[in-house]
């Protein structure tokens, strides 16, 4: 583990090292933590970050969030709180990095190639509903709340309450369930969606 005690060696430590999980403080001696996450960011390290910040606002944790942390720790926390979120993004990130395709009854993904076929009918995606359709094919067979579909494609971690995820709901069920007898994107009222084979 490496420790740095203000931005200008976090910075170093983290385009020198590789790492697992970034636990970055937004208030950073010299760099401030988001700079030091967008600079990271832009040198084209993804590796996941947990922002840790006593900012709590909603505009506080979007701004973090669009900086290119993938999750927002409010203090005071509890330890361990923090360590189960260290764990959940090492999990999510390794996981993503070993499957590069999926494969749901007939509708198949390669995310390497960005290709979404259904059968022998190749599917044209927007990028925000490749990356719906990516989490459902993800955690296919489990049902996904709104919520959860909003901060794994949206990287909003509160509900907006816009009616944002079923209008993207409908246009991939446009684009992947039409004209084909049996659906694969389902609704579960009260719930959420879950893709499924029939």
């Amino acid at each position: 583990m490496d420790y740095a005690a203000n931005g200008s060696d976090g910075l170093e430590l983290a385009v020198e090292h590789d790492h697992d999980v970034m636990v970055i403080d937004r208030m950073l001696p010299g760099i401030d933590g988001l700079t030091v996450i967008q600079t990271v960011r832009n040198n084209g390290n993804q590796t996941p970050v947990l922002i840790l910040s006593a900012l709590g606002e909603v505009d506080d944790k979007v701004q973090g969030l669009k900086a290119g942390g993938d999750d927002y720790l409010v203090k005071p926390f509890a330890y361990s709180e923090l360590m189960a979120r260290i764990e959940s993004l090492a999990r999510r990130f390794s996981s993503q990095e070993e499957q590069i395709s999926f494969e749901i009854a007939d509708l198949k993904m390669d995310l390497l190639s960005r290709e979404v076929s259904r059968g022998d009918r190749q599917i044209d995606l927007k990028p925000r509903e490749f990356l719906l359709l990516e989490c459902l094919m993800r955690h296919a067979g489990q049902v996904l709340t709104r919520t959860m579909l909003l901060e794994a494609v949206w990287d909003y971690h509160f509900d907006p309450q816009t009616n944002v995820i079923d209008v993207h709901i409908s246009r991939l069920r446009q684009k992947v369930d039409r004209g084909f007898s049996e659906a694969l994107i389902h609704t579960i009222r009260g719930a959420g969606y879950v893709l499924r084979a029939p």
